[in-house]
């Protein structure tokens, strides 16, 4: 699977990062020897790189929020961990609070998430890893901290930056502290700059494939802020400013939520076909799937159209639909 960082992937396939490492880790539990033992369902060109997330209570959180049931410091946490190591997939904590302030880096429950995850491990040391683990973030003072407390993470530049100017996303593919970064979805069809990257700035691009979000949204970063004070209010009691008004979606169709279907008529979405024939032959690899908050059978749809050869659908739904341990609607 992920062999380690960017730069080192097989040429020529696609590497998915997949959603909900807290949220569905009961699917993850099903869906991974699955994967496994029934390989040829799937397309041989893909794989999956790593799952991201975070639990409900991390006051570190931000872009969504997840209801997962997993609560830092429960022992359910090792038990991610060790799914994904088992694998060979990266986990990836989802820490991307714009908002955070020096006091919360203390935060007690964030660290054992990160002890966790990032720890020192082998002889002595807890689980031995298959794959390094990473971090996805908005904040340079929380990368700052994890650089100097947690150094076996690498870090992965988070779109709630909602870098739209080609240049500033350039500028951060150029900072040595990420070994990834995600745009904003509106720069997914910049073909010709795209094009013009050089193939270690290729490598470290990953992304966002199925975005829903109306292409014209002026209020894409607010919307994010607007996450990240709800976190803050509910992991520490106040936000910096002390408002935790929720922000409004007014975009047309913003109060129909998610749906793939639309998701598909984004003028930036990244199709099937746009992967084959376009992104992998111009050198990308990494692409990322939305789906934190989306419920698992919208994540199974993602599988299916993305990784899952049409012959095969219906062996991975029985599969799935037939584990009464699965809530997938």
């Amino acid at each position: 699977m992920i062999d380690s960082l960017s730069g080192q992937f097989s040429k020529g396939k696609a590497f998915f990062h997949l959603p909900g490492l807290f949220e569905f880790f009961n699917f993850y539990k099903k869906f991974l020897p699955i994967f496994r033992e029934h390989r040829e369902w799937f397309y041989s060109w893909c794989d999956i790189a790593s799952v991201y997330g975070s639990p409900e209570d991390c006051l570190w959180a931000g872009g969504r929020i997840e209801e997962s049931g997993l609560r830092c410091g429960d022992n359910e946490l090792e038990q991610v961990r060790d799914l994904l190591n088992d694998f060979g997939i990266s986990a990836r904590l989802t820490f991307s609070n714009s908002l955070l302030r020096a006091e919360h880096l203390a935060d007690e429950k964030c660290n054992l998430l990160c002890r966790i995850f990032g720890g020192d491990t082998g002889a002595g040391g807890g689980v031995c890893r298959v794959v390094k683990n990473g971090v996805i973030l908005h904040s340079d003072l929380l990368l700052e901290y994890l650089k100097k407390n947690y150094p076996d993470f690498y870090f992965v530049s988070s779109t709630t930056k909602v870098l739209t100017d080609f240049s500033d996303f350039e500028a951060e593919l150029d900072r040595a502290d990420f070994s990834f970064v995600v745009p904003d979805f509106r720069l997914n069809k910049s073909f010709e700059k795209l094009g013009g990257l050089t193939q270690a700035q290729k490598d470290k691009v990953e992304f966002l494939c199925n975005e829903c979000c109306w292409a014209g949204c002026k209020d894409r970063r607010e919307c994010y802020e607007s996450v990240s004070r709800e976190v803050l209010e509910r992991c520490a009691g106040g936000s910096p400013d002390g408002s935790v008004d929720a922000h409004i979606c007014r975009a047309p169709g913003g109060n129909k939520g998610y749906r793939f279907s639309l998701a598909m008529k984004n003028p930036a979405f990244i199709s099937l076909d746009d992967i084959q024939k376009v992104f992998l032959p111009m050198g990308f690899s990494n692409f990322k799937i939305e789906g934190r908050s989306l419920g698992s059978a919208l994540l199974l749809e993602f599988i299916l159209y993305y990784m899952t050869k049409p012959e095969f659908h219906i062996n991975l739904r029985e599969e799935l639909y037939l584990d009464n341990l699965l809530d997938l609607f």
